[in-house]
């Protein structure tokens, strides 16, 4: 995608924090859906838990729509927290983290005559 497009498509999508915990993609729908078409919902889950974050990413179908939300949503709540609402910072690029971690030594030959102690 070039610079140029990725731009615009940054200009539709927001970045919404400090959701509570408990918030959902239909609850965010019914929240944001007030402001214009939306093309896209993304709550950020955990791994390993399933569980939201407590932050998601919102796009609308157009830039008027985008910064409609912003303005609308300044100062208020979702659930019982005050929420932030922004334009979305394009994704940095993250460096290579390598594999699964350290060597691991599974089965086989093991130096530590762990199965001596019997």
């Amino acid at each position: 995608m070039s610079d140029y497009r990725q731009e615009e498509e940054n200009k539709k999508k927001l970045f919404v924090g400090n959701l509570p915990f408990s918030a959902t993609q239909e609850e965010l729908q019914e929240v944001f859906s007030k402001f214009g078409e939306i093309t896209n919902i993304n709550l950020i889950t955990d791994r390993m838990s399933g569980r939201p974050k407590g932050f998601a990413f919102v796009e609308y179908a157009s830039e008027e729509e985008a910064q409609a939300a912003i303005d609308g949503m300044a100062g208020q709540k979702v659930g019982d927290r005050e929420v932030i609402v922004n334009l979305a910072r394009p994704r940095q690029p993250r460096p290579n983290r390598g594999g699964f971690g350290g060597q691991r030594n599974y089965g086989g030959n093991r130096s530590d005559n762990r199965s001596n102690h019997y």
